[in-house]
Parts: structure tokens; C-alpha cells; sequence
């Protein structure tokens, strides 16, 4: 079984989540199903089938979540340190056509969101970056065309 890197923030945001799914949601939906039973014919009735969806639903969940966090290897980034791009590296890198500037953390695939600045450590900027030092051109391939970036800064922290 492959480990799946991870910060200590991304495990504690799927525990939290498979918490909620085994006390809240699995509960609130067998409710939902003896409530529906309730209303005679379960061929016809739509409530019962969409309360079964979503438990098959939660049950998948639950089970994803269990065998991702059987196999995560936490890494703590706060005792990481240097000028090297490595896993929990935040990055702040400047586009050389646009001269747009953004940083990144570079992340486990299971944690990383564009809209809070974390990149998953397989996506292929993260893979051109890594083993990289401040100062440093990557080039990326992209949908668009190949896009060029200089690596102003890298930070653990």
C-alpha cells in the first residue's frame, strides 16, 4: 500500500470529516430511511430512495476517508527548513510573461485547494518545483502552452 503524504492541518481536516460522516450524517440519514419506511410502498416512494442514495453516498465516504488515513505520512512542515522546494514548501513564484506574483504550498492531493493556495504535490507545477532554489526558472507545460516561472521565495512554515 502506497503512503500518502500530508500535513498535520490536511490530516485533521479529514478526521474532523469522517467524524461529522459517522456522527451526524450516518445518523441523520438511517433516521431519514425508518421515516420514510414509514410512508408505505417503497417502490414509489421518491424519499426513501433518495435517503438510501445518500447513505450509499456517506458509506462510500467513510470508507475513502478510513484507508486515506490509514495510509497518510504526516509530515510535520514546522521542523522542515531551507531554500529547497520540497513537500510542505510554500512557494512564491512570478509569471515571466505576466509578471503576475502568487505563492503556493505544495501539498498532499488529498489537501490541496487552488482557492486557499495549496497545490498538490503531483500536479505538474509542484513537480517542476521541486528540488528547486530561490532564484530559479521552471518550465511548466500547460494546456494553454508551456509557461515559464521564477521562483522568488520558498518558506516552511
Amino acid at each position: 500500500m502506497e503512503k500518502i503524504p500530508m500535513t498535520a492541518g490536511g490530516q485533521k481536516a479529514l478526521e474532523d470529516e469522517l467524524r461529522t460522516l459517522k456522527s451526524v450524517e450516518r445518523p441523520a440519514v438511517i433516521r431519514a430511511i425508518a421515516e420514510a419506511r414509514e410512508h408505505g410502498d417503497l417502490s414509489e416512494n421518491a424519499e426513501y430512495h433518495a435517503a438510501r442514495e445518500r447513505q450509499s453516498f456517506i458509506e462510500g465516504r467513510i470508507a475513502e476517508l478510513e484507508d486515506i488515513l490509514s495510509r497518510c505520512d504526516v509530515i510535520d512542515v514546522s521542523k522542515l527548513s531551507g531554500k529547497v522546494v520540497r513537500f510542505g514548501a510554500s512557494v512564491t513564484i512570478v509569471d515571466e510573461d505576466t509578471d503576475d506574483e502568487v505563492t503556493y504550498q505544495i501539498v498532499g492531493p488529498h489537501e490541496a485547494s487552488l482557492e486557499q493556495g495549496r497545490i498538490s504535490i503531483g500536479s505538474p507545477l509542484a513537480k517542476a518545483l521541486i528540488g528547486k532554489t530561490e532564484g530559479d526558472t521552471v518550465e511548466v507545460a500547460a494546456p494553454g502552452g508551456s509557461k515559464s516561472y521564477e521562483l522568488l521565495k520558498v518558506v516552511f512554515a
